[in-house]
């Protein structure tokens, strides 16, 4: 068990500060993105500091004093996410920028309003590895989108739905060898969150992937009603 003065608490002090920081990061990426004469300068200087900050925290989970079959390896969404939307920040090409939108915009606000985070507060390696990656995607969805003006379309609907399918089949079945959870396919987190309204596994599994494509339609639709539209992804 955590100390309870050093354990990270769900809508605690540490928690409230970033979500007011999520929001002015995303207000300010989207707005000096449109203003800057050089906005390809500008994501590759931010995909420069996303990989200096984040790639370090994965090899430290990977050490032998740090490895955890059930946490260390970077098979969670969030750590394929910061993976993908540097790639999106640096090359601009349309599979990543369409995950980036989608995982940066649904999935991750997702997990930074319920976290499934069990570790110390800030500024433990686990609570900056953490909200460092779930900052950063969000940022650069914001940045790609609103800022740079790469807008999402049906293509990369698709993409982006197929993707993330095959991601949960394979942690199914990883997690039913391994005995692992990554993704909570296998089960809930033990923390609230959404899926608590979507019933018992497997059907909340079912419930997820309808609701997120959904969701996912209703963020791609006003888009491509646009004429005159700047770069898809």
């Amino acid at each position: 068990m955590l100390p309870a003065e050093r354990a990270f608490v769900p809508y605690g002090p540490s928690h409230l500060v970033l979500i007011g920081l999520i929001v002015a990061g995303a207000i300010g990426f989207g707005v000096v993105g449109r203003r800057v004469r050089d906005p390809v300068r500008l994501a590759r200087g931010f995909t420069a500091v996303m990989v200096a900050f984040l790639l370090p925290m994965q090899v430290w989970f990977l050490l032998p004093g740090q490895w955890d079959l059930a946490h260390s390896l970077p098979l969670q969404l969030c750590d394929l996410a910061w993976v993908v939307a540097a790639c999106a920040l640096w090359t601009r090409r349309r599979w990543a920028c369409a995950l980036t939108y989608y995982w940066g915009l649904t999935l991750t606000p997702q997990a930074m309003i319920t976290p499934a985070l069990r570790a110390p507060d800030f500024p433990s390696p686990q609570f900056l590895d953490f909200w460092g990656e779930h900052l950063l995607v969000v940022w650069a969805a914001v940045l790609l989108t609103w800022g740079i003006g790469v807008r999402p379309d049906w293509w990369g609907y698709r993409v982006s739905v197929a993707v993330t399918a095959c991601w949960g089949l394979l942690m199914l079945g990883f997690n039913t060898w391994a005995g692992t959870d990554y993704g909570f396919v296998n089960r809930k987190p033990d923390n609230p969150s959404l899926l608590d309204l979507f019933g018992g596994w497997p059907w909340y599994l079912a419930v997820e992937v309808a609701v997120g494509m959904a969701a996912w339609a209703l963020l791609t639709w006003p888009w491509t009603r646009r004429h005159g539209m700047a770069k898809s992804c």
